[in-house]
């Protein structure tokens, strides 16, 4: 067992707690750093945005089931405060195959269904990237 495994766990439970809340619309990101912040009590040292962090992280290089606790990836362009860029997408890995994610609300899907999630007007699809270990993204504490 890792060390990190029981901030993993903490994450992924809080993450769990918050399904079905529409408090993190457009805020991927924000949810998954706050399951490290706020269910593991991590301070983190994190990105704008998802696709940032994604690229930060050479996420493309693990394109296989993502292990609980891992950042999962996607390409997603749309626009935001007038810009339109790739955003990305980003949901936490609850292991077997599944991420809780924010979308319209925070839910659970495979992460490869992902991909087939109705986006928003004017927002592409998410087209998933990889995923990244929780142990690599940046963390103080």
């Amino acid at each position: 067992m890792s060390p990190f495994d029981e901030h993993i766990e903490k994450a992924v439970e809080w993450a769990a707690s918050m399904l079905g809340s529409k408090n993190y619309s457009l805020s991927c990101l924000a949810f998954v750093e706050d399951a490290y912040e706020q269910g593991a009590h991590m301070e983190l040292d994190g990105y704008s945005y998802a696709k940032e962090a994604a690229d930060s992280h050479n996420a493309e290089k693990n394109t296989g089931v993502p292990p609980k606790g891992a950042y999962v990836f996607y390409d997603c362009w749309g626009t935001i405060n007038g810009k339109y860029r790739n955003w990305g997408h980003v949901g936490i890995s609850v292991g077997e195959g599944k991420i809780i994610h924010a979308w319209d609300t925070v839910r659970m899907d495979n992460y490869l269904e992902v991909q087939n999630l109705k986006a928003a007007e004017g927002w592409t699809s998410p087209q998933y990237i990889g995923w990244i270990p929780a142990e690599e993204y940046p963390y103080v504490s």
